[in-house]
This record gives structure tokens, C-alpha cells and sequence, in this order.
């Protein structure tokens, strides 16, 4: 069974940092790793992408602030975030599509900007 395990979330204050990480247990393919977010009261959306090719796609409100990666080795997939507003607090969401075998998703991890 695919389980994805995040880690990294927390408190932090306006202009500070967090890594967030995302780790699938298991051997498989995997096509695009992605973070999503949802805000309180909002949809979740795309924060950041990064294909098997290492091609990202970033959300306009990201841009220039976080940074996502991938370990393929690891089956695992980073967002370093940097230069955080209190508009980034939401609960964060990996997801891996894997080849043959469809979409997961992890439990999500709470980032709260705050002073």
C-alpha cells in the first residue's frame, strides 16, 4: 500500500523559512510530485510542481519565494519556502502520481505564519 508521509510543518514567523519534505514508502514509477495547500474556508490549490524531467510549475503568489525538488532515489519531494506571509498559512498537501497506479495524496501538514 502507497503511503505518503509529510513533514515540516509548524509555526513561523513573517519573512522566516520552513522545508517542508514528503516521502512515498514503496517502489514504483513516479510521473509529477506536486504540493497543494488549503487555506481556511478556501479551495485547496497548486502551490508547486516538478515533473520526472525536473520541469515546475509554480502558483503567481509563490513565485520567487518557494522552491520545490525531488529526490528520485528517496521517492521523495521538498518545498523549501522562504520569505513566508501570513497568507501562506494553510494545511499543506503532497501529492505523487504514479505510473499504472494513480494519484495519492498525504495527511497534510499545517503552516502557520504568524507573529
Amino acid at each position: 500500500q502507497v503511503q505518503l508521509v509529510e513533514s515540516g510543518g509548524g509555526l513561523v514567523q513573517p519573512g522566516g523559512s520552513l522545508r517542508l519534505s514528503c516521502a512515498a514508502s514503496g517502489s514504483f514509477n513516479i510521473d509529477t510530485m506536486g504540493w497543494y495547500r488549503q487555506a481556511p474556508g478556501k479551495h485547496r490549490e497548486l502551490a508547486a510542481a516538478i515533473t520526472s524531467g525536473g520541469i515546475t510549475t509554480y502558483a503567481d503568489s509563490v513565485k520567487g519565494r518557494f522552491t520545490i525538488s525531488r529526490d528520485n532515489a528517496k521517492n521523495t519531494v521538498y518545498l523549501q519556502m522562504n520569505s513566508l506571509k501570513p497568507e501562506d498559512t494553510a494545511v499543506y498537501y503532497c501529492s505523487m502520481s504514479l505510473l499504472l497506479m494513480g494519484d495519492y495524496w498525504g495527511q497534510g501538514t499545517q503552516v502557520t505564519v504568524s507573529s
